[in-house]
C-alpha cells in the first residue's frame, strides 16, 4: 500500500499553487501575537457575557416560572373559592326555596282541605233548603181562610233568601278559593322549576370545584373565555330568587287569610242557617199551637151550633104545635059568628057576644100570625144556624187538613237538622 505525503493547503491559493506566491501571501495574512492576545481576550469577553446573559435568562426564567405557577396556583385558589361562595350562595337559596316550597306545598293543602269544606258546606246547604221549599210547597195546599200569609210563611221565606244568600257567598268564596289554588300552584311551579335549576347549577359547580390540574376528563376548549352565555347578573340572580320567595310568600298570606275567611263565612252561614230552621221550627211550633187552639174552639162552637140547631128545631116544631093548636079556636070561634050570623031579624044584634067573638077571631088571627112570623124567623135562624154549621165544619175541616200539613208533612220533614258533619256548631 501506498500513502501520500501529508500536505498542508495554501491560505489563499489552496494545494495547487504557486508556493512562491502562497508564502507572499501568508506572510501578509498573518496576525500578530497582540492580535491573537486581544482576540482571545475578547473571546473571553464575549463568553463571560454570553454566559451572565444565559445565567440571568435563566434566572429570569425560574423567576418567571415560579411567578407564573404561583399566579396560576393563586387563580386556582381564587376561581376554586369563588366557586365555593358560589355554591355557597346556591346552597343557601336553594335551601331557602326548598322550605318556602315546603311551606307553601302544606298550605296549598291545608286550602285544598279548606276547598272541599266549603264544598260539603256548600252541598249540605241543599238539603235545608229543598225542605224549606217543600214546605211552602205543602202549604199551598192549604184551602180557604188557612191560606194566611202567618210568621211560619214569613219565617220559611226568609230561610230560603238566606239559603241562597249563603250559596251565593260560598260559591264566591268557592271561586276565589279555586283561584288562588292555581295562583299556588304557579308559585309552586316557579319555586320548583328555580329549584331545579339550581340543583342543576349546583352539581355542575361542584363537579367544577372539585376539579384538579389531575382530574380525568380536563382538555382545551380554544376561545371558549370569549363565549358568554350568561343571562344574569349577582344582583339579578339573587333578585329573581328573592323575588320568586317573596311571590309564594304572598300568596301563603293571601291563602291563609282566605282560610281564615272561609273559616269564619262557613260558621257565620251555619250560625244563620241553624237560628233561620229554628226560627221556622219555632214559628210552626206556635203556629200548630195556635191551629189547635182554634180547632178546639171551632169544635166548640160548632158543638154550641149544633145544640142550638136542635133546640131551634124542637123550637119551631112547637111553634108549628102552637099554630096548629089555634086552629080549633079559630074554627070554634068563626063556627059560633057563622051560626050567629043566622039569627033571624032583630036578633041579629051586634052585643057582646058578637064583639067578643069578633075580638077573639082577630086575637087568634093575630097570635097566627106572630107565631107565623116567629116560626118563620125560627125557620131563617134554622137556616143560618146550618151554614154557619157548614161554614164550621169547613172551617174545622180545612184547619185540620192545615194542622196536618204543617204538624205532620212540614214538621216530619223538621225535625231534624240535615246539616252535621262539615258546619260545627
Amino acid at each position: 500500500m501506498c500513502s501520500d505525503p501529508v500536505t498542508f493547503p495554501n491560505l489563499v491559493t489552496g494545494f495547487e499553487r504557486n508556493p512562491q506566491h502562497a508564502a507572499r501571501s501568508a506572510l501578509y495574512t498573518r496576525f500578530t501575537p497582540n492580535e491573537w492576545t486581544t482576540s482571545n481576550v475578547c473571546t473571553y469577553a464575549d463568553a463571560d457575557k454570553n454566559r451572565n446573559y444565559s445565567e440571568k435568562v435563566r434566572s429570569e426564567a425560574v423567576r418567571l416560572m415560579r411567578e407564573t405557577d404561583e399566579k396560576t396556583s393563586q387563580g386556582q385558589r381564587d376561581a376554586a373559592r369563588r366557586l365555593g361562595e358560589r355554591i355557597t350562595d346556591i346552597t343557601f337559596w336553594r335551601n331557602e326555596l326548598t322550605t318556602e316550597l315546603e311551606k307553601l306545598i302544606a298550605e296549598s293543602a291545608q286550602l285544598t282541605d279548606t276547598k272541599r269544606n266549603v264544598q260539603k258546606a256548600l252541598q249540605d246547604l241543599e238539603p235545608p233548603l229543598h225542605i224549606a221549599q217543600e214546605c211552602l210547597y205543602h202549604r199551598e195546599s192549604r184551602k180557604g181562610i188557612e191560606l194566611v200569609h202567618d210568621h211560619v210563611e214569613k219565617s220559611l221565606l226568609v230561610e230560603v233568601d238566606n239559603l241562597r244568600a249563603s250559596q251565593e257567598k260560598l260559591s264566591q268564596l268557592l271561586a276565589k278559593i279555586t283561584k288562588q289554588l292555581a295562583d299556588c300552584r304557579a308559585a309552586q311551579h316557579s319555586l320548583e322549576d328555580d329549584i331545579s335549576h339550581k340543583e342543576s347549577a349546583l352539581g355542575i359547580d361542584s363537579i367544577c370545584h372539585q376539579l384538579n390540574n389531575y382530574s380525568r376528563g380536563i382538555n382545551y376548549y380554544g376561545g371558549i373565555e370569549k363565549y358568554d352565555p350568561t343571562v344574569s347578573t349577582p344582583g339579578t340572580w339573587s333578585g329573581s330568587s328573592s323575588t320568586r320567595i317573596n311571590n309564594s310568600h304572598s300568596e301563603r298570606s293571601k291563602s291563609c287569610q282566605l282560610r281564615s275567611d272561609a273559616e269564619s263565612l262557613i260558621n257565620a252561614v251555619a250560625t244563620s242557617v241553624w237560628d233561620c230552621w229554628s226560627n221556622t221550627n219555632n214559628a210552626f211550633n206556635n203556629r200548630a199551637s195556635e191551629m189547635l187552639e182554634a180547632k178546639s174552639k171551632m169544635q166548640l162552637h160548632l158543638h154550641k151550633t149544633q145544640q142550638e140547631i136542635f133546640d131551634v128545631e124542637k123550637h119551631i116544631e112547637l111553634l108549628r104545635k102552637a099554630i096548629n093548636d089555634k086552629s080549633n079556636p079559630m074554627k070554634v070561634a068563626q063556627t059560633r059568628l057563622e051560626a050567629r050570623a043566622h039569627r033571624p031579624g032583630i036578633e041579629m044584634c051586634r052585643d057582646n057576644a058578637h064583639l067578643r067573638l069578633v075580638e077573639e077571631v082577630c086575637t087568634i088571627q093575630d097570635s097566627v100570625a106572630t107565631l107565623h112570623r116567629k116560626l118563620q124567623e125560627a125557620e131563617a135562624q134554622h137556616q143560618q144556624l146550618l151554614r154557619t154549621k157548614s161554614q164550621l165544619e169547613s172551617n174545622l175541616k180545612q184547619k185540620v187538613d192545615a194542622l196536618f200539613i204543617d204538624r205532620e208533612k212540614c214538621m216530619g220533614l223538621r225535625r231534624s237538622f240535615p246539616v252535621n258533619n262539615t258546619i260545627k256548631y
